[in-house]
């Protein structure tokens, strides 16, 4: 099995459709074998989880997440738990343990408002205000 954790600094990245990237974990019977960093490049939502489908992850654990996400993850058969914080490794290991605590409105809405010249501000409700210029 595998298990991709959004990732940033080793800790769970919040917003999954603008993470760096991925700390993919290989589990053998409920134990963490292995451990690789997977860049996500500049893939968009939907592509993300091509990524994924193409590294064969099984679970997807983030922050947040938008339900286009989500379903194109479910098309791809990985599993997503949404809500999660923290570092990555401790994370991936509580979802083993079953014992994972998540947030359960981890659910992004994007909203994006374009102030002209370039300057976008926009509110996606999980936490991350992202403005850029």
């Amino acid at each position: 099995m595998k298990i991709a954790v959004t990732c940033e600094n080793s800790e769970v990245f919040q917003h999954f459709g603008h993470t760096p990237g991925f700390a993919v974990f290989e589990i053998e019977n409920n134990v963490i074998t292995g451990e690789k960093f997977l860049a996500s490049g500049d893939s968009g939502h939907g592509a993300l989880a091509s990524v994924l489908a193409a590294e064969n992850v099984d679970v997807l654990i983030c922050g947040g997440i938008g339900n286009g996400a989500i379903n194109a993850l479910s098309a791809a058969n990985i599993k997503v738990v949404g809500g999660a914080s923290g570092n990555v490794r401790t994370v991936a290991e509580a979802y083993l343990a079953g014992t994972l605590k998540v947030r359960p409105n981890f659910h992004c809405m994007h909203h994006h408002h374009d102030h002209g010249e370039g300057h976008t501000c926009g509110d996606h409700g999980c936490g991350s205000s992202k403005c850029s210029h």
